[in-house]
């Protein structure tokens, strides 16, 4: 049995964006991502020094000129397929949808506020953080930053999270079949995941005593998987090259946006753009399944710089597969989850966030 009207509502949570290709806002932009603690997780007089002393002041220049080569006539990319994204979904399905960032505007409480104010009967709001996987720097602290607000300022209502759809059913063939349209059987396919430092990846595991303490972790059965970035995207590429029936010569992932000089997740990205044409792997197709949304990371470091480093080192042929970005299986398959969640069903949902270690 559903509700009455105006009970339940939805809201989508991405990444954010700079207001603008100012070096101004991209400083402001850089300063609140990279202080985030679990973005940066070192304690806060060394990563204050380091953000705005070292990072912010080298980087914002150069990140203000990427931003202007990817930036669309309605602004931010990333932006602009969220509002889209909402306004598809809003014209289908019966219950209020808005949308926030967990950096720059609006902020979460910004849409509570509206939420609330134009549904002041609302009982439950259920937040889908825009993430497929579970990791401190992207799904956690998207979770940890609304269930804040949400404490804050004391809403009537509950605030229930979408979990991670890494491997659901409907995901995964969402996923492979908007790869297959592009597929190209002369061309190798890579799976770029934005990676994490390996620190992470410990310091998710709520055994204390499994992830990256073997070679196989992720292929051995644990509590930890529910929380382990690298399991995750491993589960979801496995499963997305099951369906498209790709040969392991076929495929490979790998993770980008390295930041720093200590361990992070391998293989890098960039180092396998270098190296696959030597390979005999000179036709080469890119997809991102961390993302849901186009954004920087795509549009720049992939389509323009990735494949400048591929073509650089002997590649004949470069494309990068979008991301889902507001494609109508994509719309539907979020509609559906809605649509469960108006129904009662708890399936896909977690109440409280259940990693209480990383935080």
């Amino acid at each position: 049995m559903t509700d009455t009207p105006g009970t339940r509502a939805v809201l989508l949570m991405n990444l954010g964006s700079p207001s603008s290709t100012a070096v101004r806002d991209v400083k402001t932009y850089l300063h609140e991502f990279l202080m985030d603690e679990r973005v940066i997780d070192y304690p806060y007089l060394f990563r204050k020094l380091l953000v705005d002393g070292i990072i912010v002041p080298f980087r914002a220049p150069r990140s203000a000129e990427a931003y202007r080569r990817i930036w669309w006539d309605e602004g931010s990319p990333l932006i602009v397929i969220t509002k889209r994204l909402v306004a598809e979904l809003s014209g289908r399905v019966d219950v209020p949808v808005q949308w926030c960032m967990r950096y720059g505007s609006p902020r979460p409480d910004e849409a509570m506020d509206a939420l609330l104010q134009a549904n002041p009967h609302l009982r439950e709001v259920l937040l889908i953080p825009l993430y497929p996987h579970y990791a401190m720097s992207s799904y956690e602290t998207a979770v940890v930053y609304a269930q804040h607000w949400h404490r804050k300022k004391h809403y009537p209502f509950q605030l229930s999270i979408l979990r991670p759809f890494y491997d659901d059913a409907g995901y995964i063939e969402v996923l492979s079949t908007h790869i297959q349209q592009f597929l190209k059987p002369d061309h190798h396919l890579l799976f770029s995941y934005h990676g994490v430092p390996e620190r992470h990846i410990r310091k998710s595991d709520i055994t204390s005593q499994h992830c990256l303490q073997r070679a196989d972790c992720c292929d051995v059965a644990s509590p930890a998987h529910a929380y382990c970035y690298r399991h995750q995207v491993i589960r979801t590429t496995r499963l997305v090259a099951e369906r498209l029936q790709l040969k392991t010569e076929q495929y490979e992932l790998s993770f980008q946006s390295r930041l720093g000089k200590e361990p992070w997740l391998r293989p890098y990205t960039a180092q396998r753009l270098e190296e696959l044409p030597a390979e005999g792997r000179k036709k080469l197709q890119v997809v991102c399944p961390a993302f849901v949304s186009d954004c920087l990371e795509t549009l720049e470091e992939i389509e323009q710089e990735g494949k400048k480093i591929f073509m650089e080192h002997g590649g004949e042929s470069f494309q990068m597969i979008p991301c889902l970005n507001t494609i109508p299986a994509w719309i539907a398959l979020l509609q559906e989850w809605i649509h469960q969640f108006v129904m009662g069903d708890r399936t896909m949902i977690w109440n409280e966030l259940q990693n209480t270690k990383a935080g």
